[in-house]
């Protein structure tokens, strides 16, 4: 994982469940991660995939990931180029789930971003610096072994390294 983040503010609600984020229309796609991430967010915003570009930041409110347990959620938003997901809280399985794969998931106040504001985040403490709107944040810290998890790149990777 890299220790420095840097992208766009890409701005939902709250309660954006995985329907929303991996649209049922396309799990015949689910065998093709590339072909099924061209589809991400696609029911929260029928545009997101156009204007997201490598290490951006999905940024939402309350209850992220809800719904069912559809594990391509988070692999989709990894495979769209999303840098990390940041959120006033998640759904406990999409939590997990993303950082099993080795997507950063971030829980802080996330009510002043908007879309479109630049984020500098730094991995290791935590920190959330708002560049366009001067301000910085402290998102709540991964526990000790979440956090190797996701240094590892994912649970696969971790254990793969026997950590």
């Amino acid at each position: 994982m890299k220790k420095q983040l840097k992208g766009k503010v890409h701005k939902f609600g709250n309660n954006i469940s995985t329907d929303l984020i991996c649209p049922g229309k396309y799990f015949h796609l689910r065998s093709d991660i590339k072909k099924l991430a061209g589809h991400t967010l696609e029911d929260a915003d029928p545009e997101f995939i156009k204007k997201v570009q490598p290490g951006d930041f999905v940024v939402a409110g309350e209850n992220f990931g809800c719904g069912s347990s559809r594990e391509h959620a988070p692999l989709i938003i990894k495979e769209s180029g999303v840098g990390a997901v940041l959120a006033g809280s998640f759904a406990r399985i999409f939590f997990r789930n993303a950082v099993n794969i080795g997507l950063p998931v971030m829980e802080l106040d996330t009510s002043g971003m908007e879309s479109g504001d630049e984020l500098l985040i730094d991995a290791e403490s935590g920190k959330v610096k708002n560049l366009s709107k001067n301000t910085e944040l402290t998102a709540t810290p991964l526990t000790g072994v979440m956090k190797d998890i996701l240094e590892a790149g994912g649970l696969k990777e971790y254990v793969r390294k026997g950590l």
